[in-house]
């Protein structure tokens, strides 16, 4: 009995071993840049998790070279920091790959700073990629529902190749700014209430697609209702129409905002189906 007990706590702390990670966190700026020097972050709903943006770095003992940059959703209002951010980290470590939570500043009136602190984001793991055990040329961003029309909006506007993600991953994301099929609320935090239509086809990201847009696995289910369907189909369809490598997984239920939550039923099979696609394709 003794014996017995003694095996299983020493495969205990082998198996806690073999998982174990190094956490580094980040500030994105050493200050606020200059054109933001309006935003009243005190106004800031959830400022706790955006009044100074960041990044946590999540490094798995054995790093396989890949890291993936995570934009948690919240509809440009707050962050859902938990089950859609730092929950997803000892998954994705004890696959080897570096997993990487972005503490964003949320727009209030400035479309531009979302995008801003992602393409920072991005820049500083390419910058550290030595140090953290990171492939340069395999770091992705990953997105849920708002956040996940920001970790589009990077691999459709990113402004230079040091800031181009080499791969997306989006959880039942908001893609348009078509009124007809996009998240309301998210529409209005990001562009406020009556943006032009250049600026509405601008953010919408199915129409900035490019055979330069990164490869992309898109998962959501069939009956959300807070962020239509419409969004993944026709950003899919754009990055099919342009050449682009595409999956496209769609659950027959669950809602919006599932993020890494135990409740979805079809979480066993969005993470197998994710963990074979970057390991076969990136």
């Amino acid at each position: 009995m003794r014996r017995t007990l003694l095996t299983a706590l020493g495969v205990l702390c082998a198996g806690l071993s073999s998982v174990a990670q190094e956490k580094v966190e980040m500030l994105l700026w050493d200050k606020n840049p200059a054109d933001t020097s309006s935003v009243k972050f005190e106004a800031i709903r959830a400022s706790d998790f955006t009044r100074d943006p960041a990044i946590t770095v999540y490094i798995p003992q054995n790093p396989n070279g890949k890291a993936i940059i995570m934009c948690p959703g919240g509809g440009y209002g707050w962050l859902a920091m938990g089950h859609e951010g730092h929950d997803m980290a000892q998954w994705f470590n004890n696959q080897g790959i570096t997993y990487v939570v972005l503490k964003y500043r949320l727009p209030q009136g400035d479309f531009n700073i979302p995008l801003k602190d992602a393409e920072q984001a991005i820049r500083l793991v390419r910058m550290n990629s030595a140090k953290w055990g990171i492939d340069s040329s395999k770091v992705g961003i990953m997105g849920a529902s708002a956040g996940g029309h920001l970790a589009s909006t990077l691999a459709t506007h990113y402004s230079s190749k040091e800031t181009r993600p080499d791969f997306q991953v989006l959880f039942y994301p908001v893609i348009t700014m078509d009124p007809a099929y996009t998240h309301g609320g998210s529409r209005e935090n990001l562009l406020g209430s009556s943006p032009s239509k250049e600026l509405q086809d601008r953010f919408s990201n199915e129409l900035q697609v490019t055979p330069d847009t990164p490869k992309a696995f898109i998962m959501l289910s069939s009956d959300d209702g807070a962020v239509p369907v419409k969004n993944s189909i026709n950003y899919y369809s754009a990055l099919l129409g342009n050449n682009v490598r595409a999956s496209m997984h769609a659950y027959p239920d669950g809602g919006h905002g599932w993020g890494y939550g135990d409740g979805f039923i079809y979480k066993s099979q969005w993470m197998e189906e994710l963990e074979k696609w970057l390991r076969e394709e990136i």
